[in-house]
């Protein structure tokens, strides 16, 4: 397989179109059609609700699956109806992320998202945003029915988004039994297993393997053991990005991350807390048990006092070189008796490692 320049720069020359597609995706999915008369006020609504709530975001992940698919064929074998077919899969990707996180916005009550009120607390949605979200995830299939039907890559595609969108919420579950809205904190189920089975879960399948694999199958390599690597890898790597976005929650500078933290305010599990929790004498434990998960900024400022007398900030910078140095020997050893182009998931490291937002 193909692998001439970085993907990233492959995502970046398709951007513009990856945009223009959106519209008339919305547009397939919302138009009147026969007996449509019958359901023009939903119509009207499911539009409002895609153009609202699926492009604002970063695209990085349905980004990925067209930087992914030039990785695998190389440029020269893109063809117009590649591209099309690939941007409609990550598109799809969108798709699902929006589905997830109108539904977490209402369990985590929280009231703003990307630089705007979440969809539940704009004026006139309120709960009817719990239905929405399942418009969400149907609209998507209709996508795929719509694109990929003829395809012989259709079952797989339908099965991978249907096995990954379950581990998410599964990894949504855990997330929310572990730190229940409302409910005193219990510190002591704050550990590595369940944090990293959280990660693995909620975050990792859908925003790394997921991208690389619809790629995969689109370019025709669907034997388990190139995906059985592929995952081993990006699993590997979504398990960083997420401890990444978690010292950056609490030390990345808003002015550059786009948001103010509030992991310790909402009581999450965060890779950050479980460390101090390994580390901490009798007294800080004492500390955090009774200021974390408080919103309240003199008990988050004093969790933060905790955390730099622990030096979190050096422990991170530790495991920032450990785990890159963990990924380049498992890229290193997953590829071997693979057709995976190593460098598309260099450049994916390059990417992530060192970021500051």
């Amino acid at each position: 397989m193909a692998s001439t320049q970085a993907s990233g720069h492959f995502a970046e020359k398709y951007r513009q179109n990856f945009l223009d597609l959106f519209p008339l995706l919305v547009e397939e999915l919302t138009k009147e059609g026969q007996d449509s008369h019958q359901i023009l006020d939903a119509l009207k609504h499911l539009k409002e609700v895609l153009q609202y709530n699926v492009p604002h975001g970063k695209l990085n992940r349905g980004l990925m699956v067209i930087g992914s698919l030039c990785h695998l064929l190389g440029l020269e074998l893109m063809t117009p109806e590649l591209e099309n077919k690939a941007i409609a899969l990550g598109w799809c990707i969108e798709w699902l992320q929006a589905f997830f996180l109108v539904a977490d916005d209402i369990m985590d009550q929280s009231l703003t998202r990307r630089g705007q009120p979440c969809w539940y607390k704009k004026t006139g949605i309120g709960l009817v945003a719990i239905n929405d979200s399942f418009l969400i995830e149907g609209t998507l299939y209709l996508i795929l029915k719509n694109h990929f039907k003829s395809e012989p890559y259709y079952i797989n595609i339908m099965e991978l988004f249907h096995e990954i969108t379950y581990q998410t919420e599964m990894g949504q579950c855990l997330d929310l039994i572990t730190s229940p809205a409302g409910d005193s904190v219990d510190l002591n189920s704050f550990t590595i297993e369940r944090y990293n089975a959280i990660v693995k879960y909620k975050t990792a399948f859908y925003s790394f393997y997921l991208p690389v694999a619809l790629a995969m199958h689109m370019a025709g390599i669907s034997d388990e053991r190139s995906h059985t690597a592929a995952k081993n890898i990006l699993l590997v790597m979504g398990e960083f990005f997420q401890i990444q976005d978690d010292y950056l929650d609490c030390y990345g500078d808003p002015k550059v991350t786009g948001k103010v933290g509030t992991d310790i305010e909402e009581s999450k599990c965060s890779w950050l807390i479980v460390q101090a929790l390994k580390r901490a004498n009798a007294d800080q434990r004492k500390t955090l048990e009774e200021c974390y998960g408080k919103n309240d900024p003199s008990c988050v400022k004093i969790v933060k006092e905790v955390y730099t007398d622990l030096k979190l900030e050096e422990v991170y910078r530790e495991y920032e070189e450990e785990s890159y140095k963990k990924l380049m020997d498992t890229i290193k050893e997953e590829l071997v008796g693979t057709k995976l182009p190593s460098g598309m998931f260099h450049e994916f490291a390059e990417r992530i490692y060192k970021r500051k937002k």
